[in-house]
């Protein structure tokens, strides 16, 4: 194959080595730099719901419409990728890399119930399919489910993925397509068909790079020349080009993962998407016997600390929805950043010729996945993709997460939205 085109994406999280798999299956020769994604980056800590139904909200038409395109290609992608990354999808830790066993919104007060009800008429009204469900018929589902639960919605479409499965395997994929990963250097800037570097510090003997938010270390630097340059680095996105720095920012959220102890009842086998005092937390089950409870959000810059806060909250709210989680081990807390954005759309798009951005998917990155690569794809001039909805109308998609709908005014404190 004639790789004549050169691509280098920054950030090598799940949005990332996707567009680098694509690409490569496309014929572009490419490199991701940026490093591995753990820790803090939203690929290694998220949830994996993928429930554009269950996130909706009156007024956030424009992810409804995203997540549901997305949320139709998910199941052809989780093929195509698994295909693609051969026998080392195999060896991806984890259980089934996508669960298709739907999810359950529920509350335990009259406000809650409240807006369960705002949600349902607003769904109903755009001919999305959820049931009401009284308490005992939410247990009836679920088992696991506490008396405290007096309201649910049933939403059968709801599909979830094991986070860190799904990026082994996507990165797997895009080695095999001819992408090569390069770790050892850091992005300082991202601009039209270049990438200013800083070679990455480790951390401890054979540790992972460091990401410095900020840059300004003294150490060797280098620049990567190409055609193209994909940002898709996430919350840091916004330190690697000006035009991003009021556009996207970080959010922490924060995640507590348990596991059943021996004697203790299984989880719920759906997402649970709980309101427990106007309180939000979900529930989504990992194989073996595991469970991810989230997630805490916080706007404190680039703090990934875990706040004894944040701990208290979610297991004392979880707790109310599952009472036998009370049992389960605590095996890991971890705080990640979201790349928001000033409406909670992405940017997908151009940002001068030869860059390209793909960033502020907030916590809808993992949903977003299949359609981002699509969307960036089209911007490349590639084919539609394989795994792509027939009903996702990208020209659309485009031009409700293109940059330009943001006008910088009076300055770089102030960002308004330009429709």
């Amino acid at each position: 194959m004639n790789r004549t085109n050169q691509l280098v994406v920054v950030g090598a999280g799940v949005i990332g080595s996707a567009v680098a798999w694509h690409a490569a299956t496309a014929g572009w020769s490419v490199v991701v730099v940026g490093p591995e994604p753990a820790g803090t980056s939203s690929s290694w800590v998220a949830g994996g719901m993928l429930a554009p139904v269950s996130e909706a909200w009156p007024g956030e038409e424009i992810s409804l419409r995203l997540g549901s395109a997305s949320l139709e290609s998910w199941p052809a992608f989780a093929s195509a990728v698994s295909v693609a990354a051969g026998g080392a999808a195999d060896r991806a830790p984890g259980g089934p890399l996508l669960s298709a066993e739907g999810g359950l919104l529920v509350g335990v007060d009259g406000a809650d119930r409240a807006d369960l009800e705002r949600l349902a008429r607003y769904l109903a009204a755009r001919g999305r399919e959820v049931t009401a469900l009284s308490g005992r018929e939410a247990r009836s589902l679920e088992p696991a489910l506490g008396p405290a639960v007096r309201h649910g919605l049933h939403v059968p479409g709801d599909l979830a993925v094991d986070n860190r499965r799904l990026l082994w395997t996507v990165r797997a994929a895009a080695r095999a397509a001819g992408a090569v990963f390069d770790t050892d250097w850091l992005a300082e800037e991202a601009r039209g068909g270049r990438v200013l570097l800083r070679r990455a510090t480790r951390v401890g003997t054979g540790g992972p790079p460091r990401l410095d938010v900020g840059g300004g270390e003294d150490g060797e630097r280098g620049t990567r020349e190409c055609d193209v340059v994909v940002l898709a680095a996430g919350a840091w996105s916004s330190q690697l080009h000006p035009g991003l720095e009021r556009l996207i920012r970080p959010v922490k959220g924060e995640v507590i993962r348990l596991a059943a102890t021996p004697g203790s009842l299984p989880p719920p086998r759906r997402v649970i998407r709980g309101s427990v005092h106007g309180r939000t937390a979900y529930l989504v089950p990992r194989d073996g016997g595991r469970l991810v409870v989230g997630a805490s959000q916080r706007e404190n810059g680039f703090d990934t600390s875990v706040t004894a806060r944040a701990v208290r909250e979610l297991l004392t709210d979880a707790g109310a929805l599952v009472p036998a989680l009370d049992e389960y081990e605590v095996t890991e807390t971890i705080a990640g950043l979201r790349p928001g954005s000033p409406d909670n759309v992405p940017l997908v798009g151009a940002l001068e010729p030869g860059l390209l951005v793909a960033s502020g998917h907030h916590r809808n990155g993992l949903l977003l996945t299949p359609v981002t690569v699509e969307l960036v794809g089209r911007l490349l001039g590639l084919a539609r993709a394989a795994f792509t909805s027939a009903s996702t109308d990208a020209e659309e998609l485009l031009s409700a997460t293109d940059p330009a709908r943001f006008a910088t005014v009076g300055g770089a404190d102030h960002v308004e939205e330009v429709r």
